[in-house]
């Protein structure tokens, strides 16, 4: 297993993995260089575990954090065998940000560039992904560690769990976590937060919506483990496709996002499972879902979202039924087309 390069996962707050082992990821997604990596994977029954493996360091999203968190979270995006990412961490710290030694002075402005562009990138990348991403919080989360959880999909903490963006208080203001914050929880709420650096306890992000849901710390992996379990027994591509329209009509006007997501209806439709579904339901039985799964020319999942497709109800007939998703309608998932 060694030489796969990824570190085992920690002794404390990893039961279930200690409990069933999974299978390493393969090889040829570790990133190079000397050193242990500073996150570990394994995935098993189409859930991904990431693992925030750097406690000495309080997590903190270095370069080569942010780096290995990209390469785990890119690697066979395309699986049909993947259908749902977990991101935790080891220790008592979720992620403490960015690692202060490498913003200051003795790093260039180049360098300092990097660092925030690679963030950036892996937090549209989680958005962008095609399968649900979930936090599983057990500690702190502060600046860009908080702004991590924010940009996931779904968010599991427990009650021992605090957040906050303190950057202000050392002279950096969180403009990078802002993004993210300011786009989950309430204005004024993501600004006391920014402007003050104070932290907020887990029922209070739960009551303003960065969490998803709050549980005692020994209820944690439990409670992670069951919602993962449930979007993993369900279809993929219509999963990737809702998830996709979700993140895609937000910003868009009622009427354009109607729009959007009716035509998403009809692609739904269209589908092996939309179909095997309707009927499953009509002659009450479970349905049997195809796995199937589209797989685009190019696949860039940290790409900007396409703009609305502008075609009639009335020209997406020629798709016909029971049809996969094809390359006409690839904009349904957000993917980029060549």
């Amino acid at each position: 297993m060694a030489a796969l390069g990824l570190r085992a996962f920690g002794t404390k707050g990893l039961g279930w993995l200690r409990r069933n082992p999974w299978a390493p990821l393969s090889a040829g997604f570790c990133s190079r260089g000397p050193g242990p990596r500073p996150t570990s994977a394994r995935q098993r029954e189409g859930i991904r575990n990431i693992v925030l493996s750097d406690p000495k360091k309080r997590n903190a999203l270095s370069l080569a954090m942010l780096k290995s968190l990209q390469s785990d979270l890119l690697h066979e995006a395309e699986s049909k065998d993947l259908k749902v990412i977990i991101i935790s961490a080891e220790g008592p710290v979720f992620s403490s940000g960015h690692d202060l030694k490498e913003l200051t002075d003795e790093q260039s402005p180049d360098y300092h560039a990097e660092v925030f562009q690679t963030c950036s990138e892996v937090m549209m990348l989680i958005q962008n992904h095609p399968v649900p991403v979930i936090a599983m919080v057990n500690g702190l989360a502060t600046a860009a560690g908080c702004q991590l959880v924010a940009s996931c999909d779904i968010a599991v903490a427990s009650d021992k769990s605090s957040f906050a963006t303190p950057g202000v208080n050392i002279g950096l203001f969180c403009s990078t976590p802002a993004v993210a914050l300011g786009r989950t929880v309430p204005r004024k709420v993501a600004l006391e937060m920014l402007f003050t650096g104070e932290p907020i306890s887990a029922q209070e992000a739960l009551l303003h919506g960065l969490l998803s849901k709050v549980v005692p710390e020994e209820q944690l992996e439990e409670e992670t483990m069951r919602i993962a379990k449930k979007i993993a027994s369900l279809s993929r591509p219509v999963v990737s496709l809702g998830k996709a329209t979700f993140y895609k009509q937000l910003p868009q006007d009622l009427r354009t996002a109607y729009y959007l997501t009716s035509q998403t209806m009809v692609d739904n439709v269209a589908l092996r499972d939309g179909q095997e579904g309707i009927k499953a339901f009509i002659q009450k039985r479970k349905p049997i879902w195809s796995q199937f799964l589209f797989q685009p020319a190019h696949t860039d999942y940290q790409s900007e979202m396409p703009p609305p497709r502008q075609r009639s109800f009335a020209s997406r007939r020629r798709y016909g039924k029971s049809r996969d998703l094809n390359a006409n309608s690839i904009l349904a998932l957000g993917l980029p087309r060549n």
